[in-house]
């Protein structure tokens, strides 16, 4: 799975949980949570989407590594299949 195809995924998961989100403001290494202003439920929704657009299953113990962009695109790159 490429960088761009995960971008869109994530793009995508974002804007079905926060549609009002402008994702070209995102620092790349600032939280999702207080960038977008997602409580736990919205951050929960969007890594489900995620998940569900790439089939890649983020774990838990994996939330803080993935609550900025760049964490969240280089999880779900490194752990799609296929990947390394």
């Amino acid at each position: 799975m490429t960088t761009t195809t995960v971008e869109a995924a994530i793009r995508t998961a974002i804007v079905r949980v926060a549609p009002e989100a402008d994702l070209t403001v995102l620092d790349p290494d600032e939280s999702l949570r207080a960038a977008l202003d997602l409580d736990s439920l919205d951050f929960l929704a969007v890594l489900e989407n995620v998940a569900r657009l790439t089939l890649v299953t983020i774990p838990e113990s994996s939330y803080a590594t993935v609550d900025s962009w760049r964490g969240l695109v280089d999880f779900v790159r490194d752990h799609a299949e296929g990947a390394g």
